[in-house]
């Protein structure tokens, strides 16, 4: 792909050479990239602000629900993989070819839901870590963060692994402003062991289990699971079975380790939480501005809340680039409707701003936290028609061939489905019932 070529998916595809021969290790670092594109949806507002909650109403209790969030979104992941290398398709497209074009559409719109929701996350934290950082009003920050459009122009014109090379960068910040701020609180690191195992609390404890609920519905992101199967089709793999076999191998233990990474980002929000709050008497602390208010006196040290802004900010401009190429992929591929990037950026974005500055001018600054929470609710709506079509494709040899899936993970996948199902839908009927806070 050169440097001033459009970021279509045409052209995306196999525009990253792979070596055909060399060392392992050479041909692995070549695959390394989409698992973090993927990762950045795993650490949205949404799953700060139940971090935040969680950590400072339970210390690390809830923590092992974050470590059986990322094991569970490995699976699913590592399915998109298999879909995107084995049958050359993204999920969208494979929905379009093999469920016909009504329920393409039908499919297509609850897509563009959950990545609408999303995006209203994104717009909400990242305006929030610029009034933190510089002083500007919300409803004013909402409106700047319209201007990420050019962002996405700039890596339209960079190229791909610009792309991919950036998203890493931010999240490299991201894990570093969290270790200097876990190294400030010094936590309890018995009570973070104790966390890493199930509680009974969490069954009996309405609270507790709502809170887990929400780390878990709030974890895997629909558009995730249409994103990494496209992604992983920029590299040019051999036709050949092995060479599928080797880049889907590749391609699973980049996500896995990039998924990883999130889970330890995840966890240290929820750990930096408890440390700075719950041992300190503030258990009622969900919202990220009032997290960033109480950081610097507890910790003793400014420089904690500076770093707490900064990865906020980073966070929304990492998901930026991922949610528009994500935008693309689903809405070329369930409709075959094409736009450039940054006009694509900027609708996306502008549905996103009008409810958040509406939210923020009729309710004030702190109703855009229970905004935060409507999207999640939304994202757990949207979910399992992504998921599920996803687990039924790569079951079936007439669309995968040699490359189906084992029936074991196939079954683990559709465990972890019935799971997920179960638990976002004790979520919806929570925001039904009126008992979502």
């Amino acid at each position: 792909m050169t440097p001033t070529a459009p970021a279509s998916r045409a052209e995306l595809r196999r525009s990253i050479s792979v070596p055909n021969d060399g060392a392992l290790l050479r041909r692995l670092l070549v695959f390394v990239g989409p698992g973090y594109l993927v990762a950045t949806g795993y650490m949205d507002p949404g799953n700060w602000a139940t971090a935040l909650a969680a950590g400072s109403k339970f210390g690390a209790a809830l923590l092992f629900v974050a470590v059986l969030s990322s094991l569970m979104a490995i699976v699913l992941q590592a399915l998109a993989v298999r879909l995107g290398v084995g049958a050359g398709l993204d999920l969208a497209q494979a929905c379009r070819q093999h469920m016909g074009f009504p329920a393409a559409v039908g499919l297509w719109l609850l897509a563009e839901a959950g990545i609408f929701a999303t995006d209203l996350a994104e717009v909400i934290g990242t305006a929030i870590g610029l009034k933190l950082l510089f002083g500007l009003p919300l409803a004013i920050g909402i409106l700047v963060t319209a201007l990420d459009a050019f962002l996405v122009l700039a890596f339209e014109r960079l190229g791909f692994r610009k792309l991919e090379l950036f998203v890493v960068a931010m999240l490299l910040l991201i894990g570093l402003s969290f270790a200097a701020q876990l190294a400030m609180a010094r936590p309890d690191m018995a009570a973070v062991a104790k966390g890493l195992i199930p509680s009974r609390q969490f069954l009996s404890d309405p609270e507790m289990l709502y809170l887990g609920l929400g780390i878990l519905g709030a974890t895997v992101m629909p558009h995730n699971l249409f994103l990494h199967s496209f992604v992983v089709q920029t590299r040019a793999i051999g036709v050949s079975t092995e060479k599928k076999r080797e880049a889907i191998r590749f391609g699973v233990i980049d996500s896995a380790i990039a998924l990883l990474f999130a889970l330890l980002v995840n966890g240290a929000i929820l750990v930096l939480a408890a440390a700075a709050f719950h041992a300190h008497g503030h258990t009622e602390v969900a919202e990220l501005d009032k997290a960033h208010s109480l950081i610097a006196p507890l910790l003793g040290e400014p420089l904690a809340a500076t770093l707490f802004a900064l990865a906020l900010i980073a966070c929304g401009l990492n998901s930026t680039v991922t949610a528009t190429l994500a935008g693309q992929v689903v809405m070329e591929g369930f409709i075959r409707l094409r736009l450039k990037p940054a006009t694509r950026r900027l609708v996306t974005r502008v549905i996103a701003i009008a409810p958040a500055v509406a939210v923020t001018l009729s309710a004030g600054e702190s109703a855009t936290a229970r905004l935060l929470i409507l999207s999640q609710v939304v994202l757990s709506l949207t979910l399992p028609f992504a998921m599920l079509p996803l687990i039924f494709f790569t079951a079936r040899r007439k669309i995968m061939g040699a490359l189906v899936a084992p029936r074991r993970t196939t079954f683990l996948a559709g465990a972890i489905a019935a799971l997920i199902i179960a638990l976002n839908a004790k979520l919806v009927w929570d925001a039904v019932a009126g008992t979502l806070r």
